[in-house]
């Protein structure tokens, strides 16, 4: 017994998702000693939901591995590969396969959804004492993932809230980072397979960079003056939702306040995340909101430069949405295309000054 409390307080001692995911196969792993253990999120949009592995880890492995978060989204398998995972979202309980080896699938819940599985896979079947543990383990689990939604999230519209955002933020630069090491490493790796007459050449991979866009609604106060605050909200709800229908499953949506959103993404130029704000100000201009109609939205954003903070990469992007309003509204630009062209100048510093 006090083996478990142990593996519940490690697994409620961090306030990091990707971790709890990780230590949570980790404390199964030590519990259970199965051949493996894992966790896969479903993502993507309801035309073509796929599996995403968050943690997986075998017996004798010393840390677990993952999918990236950036992962291409075909390239990862449909929800249909695996009948046993679809059918223990479909059932809502746990679903047993056998085999070589035994399967025992979980569904993964939150207060408002199945949100994908856990697998244990063991060369016995798991007995009832074990199923009623994990079953345990999984509801505290999932109220300690609602506790992380309340701290994390926006109340209104779900988003991620803005003191997440420098947390995240900070990941994705060292993402960034590590996926340049990567690939210098694979060059070098590319380079002696090369010397050889019968070497196999390899594809490697190019590093994405990031973007900050922040998304402003305009004429929001009138909204809110005309309709009240009650109909306001709902355009902010609706609006989350429209981001969300909009962007990928990997990028990051945030509501930073009132009518400000911002979003980080992955994209593999100025010109792709130019068109998926692009995407969204259209999918916007042309939605119906109820009593209120139609409304715009003003767009600024800027790739993420080396060495920048949260605050500097921010400020660049909230300058271009600055000069969208001043020239118009309703428009996406890049700071970066305004600098060029001498509408805006780079007053940006890359430092240590946090603004927020």
């Amino acid at each position: 017994m006090s083996q478990v409390v142990d593996q519940l307080a490690e697994i409620t001692g961090f306030r990091d998702r990707d971790l709890l995911d990780t230590t949570l196969v980790t404390a199964l792993r030590d519990l259970l000693r199965p051949v493996r253990v894992a966790i896969h999120r479903c993502v993507g949009d309801d035309a073509d939901r796929r599996w995403l592995t968050r943690a997986n880890l075998a017996l004798r492995d010393v840390a677990a591995g993952a999918d990236p978060l950036w992962a291409d989204l075909n390239a990862l398998p449909p929800l249909d590969a695996y009948p046993a995972r679809l059918q223990a979202l479909r059932l809502q309980e746990a679903v047993s396969l056998a085999g070589p080896t035994h399967l025992a699938v979980f569904p993964l819940t939150t207060d408002h959804e199945v949100v994908g599985v856990l697998e244990v896979e063991s060369e016995l079947p798991l007995d009832v004492a074990s199923h009623r543990m994990v079953g345990s383990i999984l509801r505290i689990y999932r109220n300690f993932q609602a506790l992380l939604d309340y701290s994390e999230r926006d109340t209104l519209t779900g988003l991620l809230n803005r003191k997440t955002f420098d947390d995240v933020f900070g990941k994705l630069a060292l993402a960034s980072v590590s996926a340049q090491g990567d690939d210098a490493d694979a060059d070098a790796d590319s380079a002696v397979a090369s010397a050889g007459d019968n070497a196999e050449r390899r594809t490697l991979p190019v590093p994405r960079p990031h973007f900050i866009g922040v998304i402003d609604i305009d004429h929001f106060k009138r909204v809110n003056d005309t309709h009240g605050h009650l109909i306001g909200d709902e355009v902010l709800l609706l609006l989350s939702r429209l981001m969300r229908s909009v962007f990928r499953f990997d990028d990051r949506l945030y509501r930073f306040g009132g009518e400000e959103f911002v979003v980080l993404m992955r994209c593999g130029n100025e010109q792709e995340a130019g068109l998926a704000f692009e995407r969204l100000r259209v999918a916007v201009q042309g939605y119906d909101f109820p009593l209120v109609g139609t409304i715009n939205v003003s767009v600024g954003f800027t790739q993420i430069r080396d060495g920048d903070t949260p605050s500097s990469a921010f400020e660049r992007a909230d300058r271009a949405v600055y000069w969208v309003k001043a020239h118009g509204r309703n428009q996406v630009r890049n700071h970066g295309d305004l600098t060029a062209s001498g509408e805006l100048i780079d007053e940006s510093k890359v430092g240590d000054v946090e603004l927020f």
